[in-house]
């Protein structure tokens, strides 16, 4: 037989896009159109509903960026369109291929119920099937023209990401605006042929099933009428029936595919535009479930249902609806779909205590599952909270991203820090956007990697980000998928239905300890600093309001605990460690807004600490410690004089002076405090911290070297540092003044400024206080650089075989050598409050109170001694997405921490984020709670969400060994019970005994006690 692929393919390829496609639509007739263009920000329908409208054609200019234009479009259904499928088909100009972050608009009805969203690749909107002829038809379209940011491919700086740089000339031009009849035989032959087209042209030549389609192609394409392609259209499709008929083989993969549009609650919008893109999508996806009974829609993020439930409640009451038909399936379990890394422990358990909570009071369903598919990495400490949360399943997709290497499974145990296993999968059709094309099917076999073992991935399909969700040509296509030869078979189903038959067909998966590091948007923690510093302050504040709240709600009658604004501060907290906002990649809009929230939480959070510590009695000054360690230190007072004092794990002791072991001494650039004596050279650098306790040299070299490197990588600005910037950098040794500006016995502080680059300065403060080895280096920066990243490196004298970086509820153990390339690509890494070496017998580590990127690296000596070096990243400057990304004024302090243990990094690292508090007190009682027992840290302490008046006390095991001790209360103590995250018990067993909790945990165990009070006569 001769090869005729090639003049088989191209005809076929030509009629179906030149002949079919335009034929969908049979008959036409046009909507009379009005503009009303809304001045600012968006206003509501009854606003819109009441405005004069002016006529307006087609062809015409409309939207400024970021703006909201109304259309008013009026028509009727011609006689002629009686009995057939009628709908209204509107193009507001879209553009690019992909189809969010552009133009898009929600359809209403003239009493201004939503009636579904029109996006680029779902532009119909449903008028009568079939039509009697004669409707009226009355709209009123509230469009946004959204910039398309990611234009260029993220190629050039634009002013457009923020609404006060964007201008004001029209980005769309309106191309159609009709009512239409669809052709439901060709709508269907389309789909046929796009199905066909697909698996053929993923087949070997070798297959005889590609030429078999092809073949049946060719001979539908000879019955196709030119002139009426819709009078033929049936005809044709009896042609292709028999090769669409044909059933997949015995052994073919089954994809579960789940309807899903991952809207980002902020990116490449502001939130305010997620609000309504969530409004819009949803509209779509109740509008599909009315129409396919087979269709299951995913859908996390309780935050987005609150914004509709409380904007849009008509959307709202249609998605209760489709909950209840079985249609729509929460997943997820939590307030947004944060990222992975950042948030501090208690952050992530509020994050699934806020999102299950959610799902269980609204609809009645606990979900099962962790849904996070776009998070840049994940911390090893998710398996056991996912777990304590009440989940059964993980679901990732990101890590197929990575640069270097592949991750070696699809469906597997990950196993977390404290040996908690979770079922996790990976979804080898390596999107969470499907679309069941031909290449995605092919792909998702292809990659899948438990061959042999396994027979089935998840699909997770629909346009995101304001795209719409998914849609009837999708169903379409996963319907014809379900079995058909040279496909893997396609079944729509809820996602706890497809982790009960993986799990049940591969019980025995294989496991992968620790982190999911994601090889890929390693600068996202470090980008938008200011954004990271909010967070972190903003987790600690509400620490502190909530421990003193407590304490005050205990012992200070008629005080009220304010349930309703930490719950309202804690959800804005959680909002903004969306995957997109708190690692510092999305638009200018989006960070303005973010440094505005946080200094209104801040300041909200100080109001509702300073009344819970002013309940509790005036008539002399008290320090308050929030930390859950026990404190020896130097505090300002009220005229700012320093004064050294003790004060207990979360309580408060008299601002009474106590006197340290060792004054601290300054002569010329040398601090010394009887503990640790910091020399400093003339370039303003660490020439020398000696340990007088261990009678050692900590430094290898110079520290505190602040190091500025060209940092532009090859894609990605604000996500990405590649490899490459470590080659070329500027050590600042040029120290424009250095100054001793604290000359006490308990405070000894010399200051360093420099200038540099584009007129950039950096004043720092290096600190040595009485009483405490550790050394502070308070740090502000002038920034104005551009593509650059500055690092501060500390090369301590240590042979470290690992590192040691504090996540969530514990640590995590990095290696320093690079023997493989899975280490290698570990080249900047997250943490929290510290990172620590040490080698046998010492250590060393490194506190922050607001970064979170560094790097770890280890050099040998001449003298054959190891240099280990880290390098924290302070500030970074991209200029994609957003061309002012950190420039501006930055403060932070970071600290130097010779002869540290593990322990002593934990305590520590409470301390530099959780400041003593001075405060009017005449009294206070004990605390709360206290621990005897190493290793045992209190992380919450809070009164029970269900306002019984219990507290709730979250403690874990913080050193990564076997800890036992006991937990005491500063109240009569009625009982207490293990609960999970979202404080129900565990069992019905007591855990109190004798007025106290004996208290047994294993390596970085969580442990969440509810502690009921004794009623005292």
């Amino acid at each position: 037989m001769h090869d005729e692929r090639r003049r088989i393919e191209e005809r076929v390829e030509r009629l179906h896009t030149q002949r079919i496609k335009p034929a969908i639509y049979a008959a036409t007739v046009p909507f009379e159109v009005e503009a009303w263009q809304a001045p600012g920000e968006p206003v509501p329908f009854e606003e819109a509903a009441a405005a004069r409208y002016e006529p307006f054609a087609m062809g015409t200019p409309w939207g400024p960026p970021w703006g909201t234009t109304w259309f008013r479009m009026r028509g009727e259904v011609p006689a002629a369109f009686a009995g057939k499928r009628v709908e209204a088909v509107i193009d507001l100009g879209f553009v690019g291929d992909w189809p969010g972050n552009q133009a898009e608009a929600l359809v209403h009805l003239a009493d201004g119920r939503p009636l579904k969203a029109v996006n680029p690749l779902n532009q119909y909107v449903p008028i009568a099937n079939p039509a009697t002829g004669g409707e009226q038809i009355d709209y009123l379209v509230e469009a946004a023209s959204n910039p398309d940011i990611l234009a260029n491919n993220f190629s050039e700086p634009t002013p457009l990401g923020d609404v006060l740089t964007a201008g004001d000339r029209p980005l769309y031009t309106f191309r159609r605006a009709e009512i239409a009849v669809l052709d439901e035989e060709v709508f269907h032959l389309d789909l046929d042929i796009q199905v066909l087209l697909g698996v053929m042209v993923h087949l070997g030549d070798h297959e005889p099933r590609r030429h078999e389609i092809m073949h049946a192609l060719d001979r539908a394409m000879d019955v196709l009428d030119l002139d009426d392609v819709s009078g033929s259209a049936a005809a044709v499709r009896e042609v292709l029936a028999p090769v669409l008929a044909k059933p997949a083989h015995a052994s073919a993969h089954t994809v579960s595919g789940v309807g899903h549009a991952h809207i980002d609650s902020a990116w490449l919008w502001p939130i305010r535009e997620t609000k309504r893109k969530t409004s819009r999508t949803f509209s779509n996806v109740t509008a599909l479930a009315d129409e396919y009974d087979d269709f299951i829609f995913a859908c996390s993020q309780a935050q987005q249902y609150e914004w509709v439930r409380d904007n849009y409640p008509h959307v709202w009451a249609r998605i209760q609806e489709s909950v209840k038909k079985g249609q729509w399936a929460p997943v997820g379990g939590m307030w947004v779909e944060s990222d992975g890394n950042l948030p501090g422990g208690e952050a992530i358990a509020r994050q699934l205590i806020h999102g299950k909570r959610f799902f269980i009071e609204h609809f009645g369903i606990e979900t099962k599952g962790v849904w996070l598919p776009d998070s840049f990495g994940y911390n090893a400490a998710y398996p056991q909270l996912a777990k304590l949360a009440g989940n059964e399943w993980f679901l990732t997709q990101k890590i197929s991203w990575n640069q270097t290497n592949k991750f070696p499974h699809h469906t597997f145990w990950w196993e977390g820090i404290d040996g908690t296993r979770i079922f996790t999968h990976f979804p080898p059709v390596d999107t969470y956007n499907a679309r069941f094309s031909g290449e995605e099917m092919d792909r998702a076999v292809r990659n899948y990697a438990e061959k042999g073992a396994g027979q089935r991935s998840l699909a997770p399909f629909g346009w995101g980000d304001g795209g719409g969700g998914p849609t009837r040509e999708i169903m379409e296509r996963a319907r014809r998928l379900a079995d058909l030869e040279g496909s893997p078979k396609v079944v729509v189903e809820h996602p706890d239905e497809f982790f009960a038959q993986a799990r049940a067909e591969y019980e025995d998966a294989p496991v992968w300890n620790g982190e999911l590091y994601l090889e890929l948007h390693r600068a996202t923690y470090t980008s938008q600093a200011r954004t990271k510093q909010g967070n972190r302050r903003s987790e600690h504040k509400l620490r502190e309001a909530e421990l003193w709240a407590t304490t005050a709600a205990l012992h200070a009658p008629g005080y009220s605990y304010p349930y309703e604004k930490l719950d309202r501060l804690w959800k804005t907290v959680l909002l903004h460690q969306f995957h997109d906002i708190l690692p510092g990649s999305s638009i200018a809009w989006v960070h303005r807004e973010a440094e505005a929230e946080y200094a209104r939480v801040a300041e909200e959070l100080e109001v509702l600490t300073a009344e819970a510590v002013a309940a509790l009695g005036g008539g002399g000054s008290r320090v308050f410690n929030t930390s859950p360690y026990d404190r020896a230190e130097v505090v300002r007072d009220g005229a700012g004089a320093p004064v050294y004092v003790t004060v207990p794990a979360n309580g408060s002791a008299p601002l009474a002076p106590a006197d340290p072991a060792h004054p601290v001494t300054v002569e010329g650039r040398v601090l010394d405090n009887g503990l640790v004596r910091v020399q400093m050279a003339e370039d303003g650098t660490l020439s020398s911290v000696y340990d007088i306790r261990a009678d050692r040299e900590v430094l290898a070299e110079p520290g505190n070297l602040l190091r500025l490197h060209t940092d532009l990588p090859n894609y990605w600005d604000a996500w990405d540092i590649d490899k490459h910037y470590k080659n070329r950098f500027t050590d600042l040794l040029d120290a424009d003044s250095i100054t001793v500006v604290e000359e006490d016995p308990l405070v000894g502080a010399i200051r360093v400024e420099r200038s540099f680059g584009k007129g950039s300065k950096i004043t720092q403060t290096i600190s040595v206080r009485a009483g405490s080895p550790r050394i502070d280096i308070e740090t502000d920066i002038d920034w104005h650089e551009a593509e650059k990243i500055l690092k501060a490196g500390f090369p301590v004298d240590i042979r470290a075989p690992h590192s040691s970086a504090e996540i969530q509820f514990g640590h995590i153990q990095r290696p320093t050598h690079t023997n493989t390339s899975w280490e290698a690509a570990r080249f900047e890494v997250s943490g929290h409050r510290w990172v620590h070496l040490a080698e046998p017998g010492y250590g060393v580590a490194v506190i922050n109170d607001s970064t979170y990127g560094h790097d770890v690296s280890r050099t040998v000596r001449e003298d054959g001694g190891t240099t280990t070096k880290v390098s924290l990243s302070l500030v970074r400057a991209p200029r994609i997405p957003d061309p002012e990304a950190d420039q501006g004024k930055h403060r932070f302090t970071y600290s130097l921490l010779p002869g540290a243990s593990i322990e002593d990094a934990v305590a520590e690292g409470y301390a530099l984020n959780l400041p003593l508090r001075v405060a009017d007190a005449a009294g206070a009682p004990e605390p709360v709670v206290s621990v005897d027992g190493e290793g045992i840290t209190v992380e919450a302490v809070k009164l029970a969400d269900d306002a019984s008046g219990d507290v709730v006390v979250r403690l874990y095991e913080s050193r990564g060994g076997r800890a036992q001790g006991v937990l005491r209360t500063g109240f009569p103590l009625a009982g207490a019970k293990v609960t999970d995250l979202l404080e129900r018990p565990l069992t019905e067993d007591e855990a109190a005994v004798d007025g106290t909790v004996p208290v047994t945990l294993r390596p970085f165990q969580i442990l969440t006690l509810r502690l009921k009070r004794a009623e005292v006569s």
